[in-house]
């Protein structure tokens, strides 16, 4: 079997060189089927964004457990028994006054078990410098204009510690059950790059 791509296309489709990729693997016996299957399910249900959401949504109903989310967050998201790993998360809390947002400028450090996979965006040199120099640009860009009295805080996350944000709970929602909350939570809001709005 080659690697090669047929045409254009192939090079420029990742997901065909994922398939020729894993094809191949599967062909040397290097990795099987179920392996593949069972890290897909593990993303798909057990890591990612929806454990950050569920989060989220525990520390909006739930006053004493956001108290321990922002003093002590290893244990607060040791409840849920999510697969941490070495991971070390910091939880920092979007506020009137204050309005947080996460970076690595080193590499692309990012919460995985909490936030899933980190997006392209996020581990690009443009968006890990400019971040930093000019957080408010980077910030419209992303459809995110904040009031000029609202402090923007950068956090820059590391091998040691990673950084999640604690967006601010919408108005409007006061009827949703922590279930419903979660679903309306997003991956770029628990980043900082955009404000959670229910219309």
């Amino acid at each position: 079997m080659s690697l090669e791509p047929k045409n254009d296309q192939e090079i420029q489709d990742p997901k065909s060189r994922v398939r020729a990729l894993q094809s191949l693997l599967v062909e040397k016996g290097l990795l099987s089927h179920e392996a593949i299957d069972a890290a897909i399910s593990a993303y798909e249900h057990n890591i990612g964004p929806q454990n950050g959401a569920k989060i989220v949504a525990r520390a909006w109903v739930d006053a004493d457990f956001k108290e321990r989310l922002l003093t002590d967050p290893v244990s607060a998201i040791g409840e849920f028994n999510f697969e941490m790993g070495s991971q070390h998360v910091q939880v920092v809390e979007n506020t009137d006054k204050v309005h947080n947002v996460v970076v690595c400028t080193l590499c692309s450090c990012y919460p995985w078990s909490v936030l899933g996979l980190p997006p392209t965006w996020y581990k690009s040199p443009e968006y890990r410098a400019r971040t930093v120099l000019e957080p408010r640009s980077v910030l419209r860009e992303f459809g995110l204009d904040l009031d000029g009295d609202i402090e923007v805080k950068v956090h820059d996350s590391s091998a040691d510690i990673r950084y999640m944000v604690l967006p601010q709970r919408p108005s409007g929602t006061e009827s949703l059950t922590e279930s419903e909350l979660a679903a309306i939570v997003t991956r770029d809001s628990m980043i900082g790059v955009s404000q959670i709005v229910v219309t």
